[in-house]
């Protein structure tokens, strides 16, 4: 048995050791407590960056793409922490709960309303910032592959293509998502309709929980493991990895864009989509982008509705499927382009023609600019004629974009419960919206306005009770959490919009695995209230 002088030694260290900590800047006591608890030896003030280091603003701005959250006046994080292992992962969220530290973990893909870089609700607060851990180990042999959160999914794709030409993954058409939120809120991508979202091909993966502990599906348990699949990022713990399940792609699949202006019979065209392109054969996704462009009267302003397509398969097979299906598009063998599924994923990404799948290994995007976001889901085709009223409010704005994306096929066969993500059975399509510009805040109220004014006026056509969102674009005019996320009555304005009835599964899960509310921001899944953790 230990004696009591033993006791009293160990007390006064420990008294010491807190004393000393307490007393030293906010991230160099961060510093000294990650010496104590992670497994590698090194020294981590290198990966540390400050407001007084060099590279902190480049380091804040490198994944940051929307500059509205980087406005001078918006808050900055005290420090950022670039891990270079699971183990000071591990040791970071200890560190970060035992000095109090805000924590917001970054993975490095798009965050629209910046919450894995800024905190509204609270200081001090530091990031995590996973961008280091991109390591993606393809298992051809057993179909699948574990992904390190800080890749993004373009590096997926391109690690995938290095080892197989007949293999892919379902996932986002942006190739600088990253992976590790990404597949947190669904992750949807041009082959959803065939083979679902990322989140629904997610065999396991490793986290680190509130506790500090680094957890697997088999210690994570199954609530733990629905819940991150598709609960939203930043609520449940630190995604290390993700296991995921490869699926088979043709040797060739074809692609195309068909663009057509209003004159051109666009408004016709797009309500026959939307009876369409929900029903059409699983194997093909046709997306609608839709923009103000040039008209066919030279100097006329117009819009243009471009469809832009991935088909799994070759060129022949799919004029079949459309001649049946959407004659009316009236697609012909120029409009398609015969290629490999990884050329297919440059082609749907906006990459130039002729670019090299090596691209994909850059990584992070270099394109930033202030932009605000939404989103809705189509339960019923929107008539001809409230298209037309529906434009006009449209070219209000200096620079509004649509992109609507169908859905059916293998989405429609998934329970609603089966991941968080619910938007399933019955939904046509989904719609984002977009207005972005470039002065800064000079113009940010009049197209934030412009935005909420014409996400106001759609209503009448979208979902209903709950108006449904999807929360990868995450939209904060639906709601903010209070310091602690106390309010489960607040939560539900965005909470069942994202949710819907999985929403109160996320809470209950989130009650038993985070209980101290460790990992929290402006739209994590809040606490049930104290004496309710059934």
């Amino acid at each position: 048995m230990q004696s009591v002088r033993s006791i009293l030694a160990s007390f006064v260290v420990l008294l010491l050791s807190i004393s000393f900590t307490a007393s030293l800047p906010i991230e160099e006591a961060f510093n000294h407590c990650l010496t104590q608890h992670s497994q590698t030896p090194n020294q981590f003030s290198s990966s540390i960056y400050t407001s007084t280091n060099g590279s902190f603003t480049s380091i804040l701005e490198s994944t940051a793409q929307n500059l509205r959250y980087l406005l001078p006046s918006v808050p900055k994080p005290d420090f950022i922490f670039t891990p270079l292992d699971d183990s000071q992962v591990q040791a970071a969220v200890i560190c970060a709960k035992k000095l109090g530290i805000h924590m917001r973990v970054r993975s490095g893909g798009h965050d629209y309303e910046g919450l894995s870089y800024v905190s509204l609700i609270e200081k001090p607060f530091m990031i995590l910032d996973l961008a280091k851990l991109r390591a993606v180990n393809v298992d051809i042999a057993r179909n699948t592959a574990w992904i390190q959160a800080g890749a993004t999914i373009g590096e997926v794709y391109y690690r995938i293509s290095e080892k197989s030409a007949v293999h892919g993954f379902p996932a986002g058409l942006c190739t600088t998502l990253g992976i590790g939120g990404h597949i947190t809120g669904g992750a949807y991508g041009s082959m959803m309709r065939k083979y679902g979202l990322g989140a629904d091909n997610v065999r396991d993966a490793r986290i680190v929980d509130a506790k500090g502990r680094v957890l697997d599906r088999k210690a994570m348990g199954e609530d733990l493991f629905w819940a991150i699949r598709g609960g939203g990022g930043g609520s449940f713990g630190v995604i290390l990895w993700w296991k995921i399940k490869l699926v088979p792609v043709p040797q060739t699949v074809t692609v195309f864009t068909v663009t057509k202006t209003l004159e051109q019979g666009g408004n016709k065209l797009l309500q026959r989509w939307q009876q369409v392109a929900p029903k059409i054969d699983e194997n093909l996704f046709i997306r609608v982008i839709i923009q103000p462009g040039n008209g066919t009267v030279p100097g006329k302003r117009t819009l243009t509705t471009s469809y832009n397509a991935l088909f799994l398969g070759g060129a022949d097979r799919l004029l079949q499927v459309m001649k049946h299906g959407f004659p009316e598009l009236g697609l012909t063998i120029k409009d398609c382009v015969e290629t490999s599924w990884i050329k297919s994923v440059l082609y749907i990404a906006g990459y130039p023609d002729g670019t090299a799948p090596e691209v994909l290994l850059q990584g992070k995007s270099t394109t930033k600019a202030y932009f605000k976001a939404k989103s809705d889901f189509v339960r019923e085709v929107i008539p001809e004629k409230s298209l037309d009223a529906l434009w006009k409010i449209f070219v209000q704005d200096d620079g509004p974009l649509m992109i609507w994306n169908p859905y059916g096929g293998k989405m429609s066969r998934i329970a609603e419960s089966a991941t968080p993500f619910p938007h399933r059975k019955g939904v046509l399509y989904k719609i984002q919206y977009v207005t972005g510009w470039l002065d800064g805040e000079k113009s940010m109220a009049k197209h934030m306005n412009w935005m909420r004014k014409f996400y106001f006026y759609m209503a009448p056509y979208v979902s209903k009770y709950p108006r449904e969102t999807y929360v990868n674009y995450r939209d904060l005019d639906i709601g903010m959490n209070q310091k602690n996320n106390t309010s489960l009555l607040k939560a539900w304005s965005w909470g069942y919009r994202y949710f819907k009835g999985n929403f109160n599964r996320l809470v209950k899960v989130k009650t038993k695995v985070d209980p101290s509310n460790f990992f929290r921001h402006e739209q994590s899944i809040p606490l049930l209230p104290t004496g309710k953790k059934g």
